[in-house]
């Protein structure tokens, strides 16, 4: 069977194979979302009724990693990564870019019982979650759900299958909005065994994603990236650069919020945003959790016109940085807010506030 090819879309995801703060001259690095688009389905046979028991949460780890590959990856090579310095546990996954109702998503094939523990809190403890999964049904973001539009016990075509919506769980890895059982994959006609969670707490992060690229010839992510600068301290984005950033936001006054949009006629929060600081010549990663990383966090109190603020709103991952604005200034912000919403100027507000950052040049 033929294997499905790479994405070579900018996104930054799962948002970038680096995940630091690019900029003008600089090469974009690989996206996360990226992933593979699925290949048509072998069959169209009825899902088995009587799924396997969903283990009981165990011992929580925290992913730092995401690898995909365009191939299966081998068990050998499994445990290569799971015996590298520093690593302390390896999940195997499905991963591609596959259509859920009327949105192409990135989408997991997963084993219920031992994928949770790779989860936010409380996704992980939520054994209603696992049990859909296990059942043959797709749990989709809070996002995809409230401003995708994939209503909750709705049924939802997806490669020429029918999918049951059964429950909104944010899994805090960015761009990957909907999470099957491996089972289910296989009749989606997902790559099997090709994208690998990598935890490795003590880990050099873009260290061993610079090792893992190299060694199996596929996409590495950093999964939750932190600020870092070369130099003691960056300047930044110049006044006049950032004036053409703004302007080229207020341009885009009414146009629609559209879940998953990039522009330039519809836009979701962190797309709007990387959109308009595209037309100043610096490239942002995509989503806003690794937006969150794209500069240096400034106090709240001495915000200037162009510094991105960010906030924590969805109830399924409390911790998950979920909505970006940029400051306008005098008070306000311009953002792309909702499903049924427009871009538009607004006042600021604090509430469930994650932090102020000032991208750096």
């Amino acid at each position: 069977m033929p294997r499905s090819v790479l994405l070579v879309a900018v996104l930054a995801l799962i948002a970038a194979a680096t995940v630091l703060l690019v900029t003008s001259g600089s090469a974009e690095p690989p996206q996360p979302r990226r992933l593979l688009r699925a290949k048509p389905p072998a069959s169209t046979a009825p899902q088995v009724a009587s799924p396997p028991a969903v283990a009981a949460l165990g011992r929580r780890t925290e992913p730092h990693l995401l690898v995909v590959a365009d191939r299966t990856l081998g068990a050998a090579e499994v445990e290569r990564v799971r015996r590298r310095a520093g690593v302390r546990a390896v999940e195997v996954v499905d991963a591609a870019r596959t259509t859920i109702g009327d949105r192409t998503v990135g989408t997991f094939g997963v084993e219920p019982s031992t994928f949770r523990g790779f989860t936010p809190k409380a996704t992980a403890a939520a054994d209603g979650v696992w049990r859909s999964v296990a059942s043959g049904e797709v749990v989709v973001s809070f996002g995809l759900g409230t401003d995708g539009g994939l209503v909750l016990g709705s049924r939802v075509r997806s490669r020429e299958q029918e999918l049951r919506v059964g429950a909104y769980a944010t899994m805090g890895l960015g761009a990957v909005d909907a999470v099957v059982s491996r089972r289910t994959a296989r009749r989606l006609g997902l790559p099997s065994g090709n994208a690998l969670l990598v935890s490795a707490p003590r880990a050099d992060w873009e260290r061993l994603r610079g090792a893992l690229a190299k060694a199996l010839g596929a996409q590495v992510a950093v999964l939750k990236p932190r600020y870092t600068s070369k130099a003691a301290d960056a300047p930044p984005v110049p006044e006049e650069r950032m004036r053409r950033v703004l302007a080229a936001a207020g341009g885009k006054l009414g146009a629609p919020y559209v879940w998953g949009a990039e522009g330039p006629d519809a836009f979701d929060c962190s797309g709007l945003i990387q959109w308009a600081f595209l037309q100043a010549g610096i490239r942002l990663p995509r989503v806003t959790h690794q937006q969150f990383a794209a500069g240096p966090q400034v106090p709240f109190s001495r915000m200037r016109p162009g510094d991105l603020i960010f906030w924590r709103l969805d109830p399924t991952d409390p911790g998950y940085i979920s909505h970006a604005a940029i400051y306008w200034g005098d008070g306000k912000m311009i953002q792309a807010p909702r499903t049924g919403d427009v871009v538009k100027i607004v006042p600021v507000h604090a509430r469930n506030l994650a932090g102020v950052v000032r991208i750096s040049g």
